[in-house]
């Protein structure tokens, strides 16, 4: 029996894998259930999953949760705070973590987790873009294992040799990341001059959260995962390609130097890569219905457009540069993306906000977290006068 934290319970990732839970009790149990402010929603997922322990980010609202579980019936400890749900990761109360806080917002829980030597699930990409380096650190000095839950990064975990081995040894030319193009693919630049948040935000294959839906229709999401895919398998910038996939079936692929492309395909569907990371590795049902390829439409792939979609361009920028401007650019997308869901920043300036942070601040040697997160908070403070300036 694996005991589960699932940090970012109330999120698309957080309920795909209570999901995934619920199918196989007598293997897994939810047993850390965490949320920012959905209290509300944390409290019936607490109703549903029994956990023993709920934590509720923001402290304001732990007397409200504590109230709905009690009047749920639900007998669990409550905690509230960041530095709570640092310790649930930690704790002994799980020894599975699934990393799903989204933003720069889970890296401290990730962190603890790697360094406890949790069988950790990483979905949250900003704490691997943002500590890379300090992250596969903590990982091998805890003893733990990583396992990707990003669909594109899971498939190529799936296509190698060992999950994670060194990619030269084993005969690894590149690796092919793909990507839908999100809802505005083949659109000029003129064609998205007004697009809506609500237009971003309605991705055509997969169901997910608002941040990381615009991230996809930027294609930034798509920069932030090749920047994932450097520090997870070890491969260089010039090494990760990314094609334009708009079927989200082929989710990725490894090309072997002996001209061998392997590929994993399935329904776009995020439980069978949380299948894969829970049980890895054995193989559980997930609940995804079988890909049925004889009924698909013909597998198309494209370039991507990076004079369209400048965020990916900005990201391999950004990787190439080295030191800490992959936290940089993180931290100008995650404000840029926040004005434009605020209908504070139009679509295509989020590059423009992003381009100007990073070349305002070159990159700088990683030394530890605090620095990290320094410079992380300096970023989001240029990122703002770039959007006050802007507006």
């Amino acid at each position: 029996m694996k005991k589960v934290a699932v940090l970012g319970a109330t999120g698309s990732i957080g309920g795909n894998t209570l999901d995934v839970i619920a199918r196989h009790p007598q293997r897994f149990r939810a047993t850390v259930l965490t949320a920012n402010r959905q209290v509300a929603a944390l409290a019936e997922l607490c109703a549903r999953h029994r956990p023993e322990l709920a934590v509720i980010a923001d402290p304001a609202l732990e007397a409200e949760l504590s109230r709905r579980l009690a009047a749920a019936g639900v007998r669990c400890d409550v905690a509230s705070g960041h530095q709570a749900i640092t310790e649930a990761a930690a704790g002994n109360l799980c020894d599975t973590v699934v990393a799903a806080i989204v933003g720069a917002a889970g890296l401290d829980s990730t962190l603890a987790a790697a360094r406890a030597g949790k069988h950790l699930l990483l979905a949250n990409k900003e704490s691997i873009v943002m500590a890379g380096t300090l992250l596969l650190e903590a990982v091998r000095a805890g003893g733990g294992a990583l396992v990707p839950v990003d669909s594109e990064h899971n498939a190529v975990f799936q296509c190698l040799p060992g999950g994670r081995p060194e990619l030269a040894r084993s005969g690894v030319r590149r690796l092919i990341l793909t990507a839908s193009g999100g809802p505005f693919r083949g659109r000029t630049r003129a064609e998205l001059a007004g697009i809506t948040p609500d237009q971003a935000c309605k991705h055509p294959n997969w169901v997910m959260g608002r941040k990381i839906s615009v991230d996809s229709a930027t294609l930034m999401n798509k920069g932030l995962e090749v920047i994932e895919a450097h520090h997870l398998f070890g491969a260089p910038a010039d090494a990760i390609d990314v094609l334009v996939h708009p079927q989200s079936l082929v989710h990725s692929m490894v090309e072997y130097v002996d001209g061998s492309v392997l590929a994993q395909l399935g329904n776009p569907d995020m439980r069978t890569a949380i299948a894969h990371a829970l049980a890895w590795p054995e193989r559980v049902e997930s609940g995804v219905p079988p890909l049925d390829l004889a009924a698909c439409a013909p597998l198309a792939f494209e370039a991507p457009d990076l004079s369209t979609f400048r965020c990916l361009a900005l990201a391999y920028q950004a990787l190439r540069a080295g030191g800490d401007s992959s936290a940089v650019l993180n931290a100008a997308n995650e404000v840029a993306v926040e004005a434009f869901l605020a209908g504070a920043l139009p679509f295509l300036s989020i590059a423009d906000v992003v381009e100007s942070v990073l070349a305002e601040l070159p990159a700088q040697t990683v030394v530890d977290v605090g620095a990290l997160c320094e410079r992380d908070r300096i970023a989001r403070a240029a990122a703002r006068r770039v959007l006050q300036h802007a507006c």
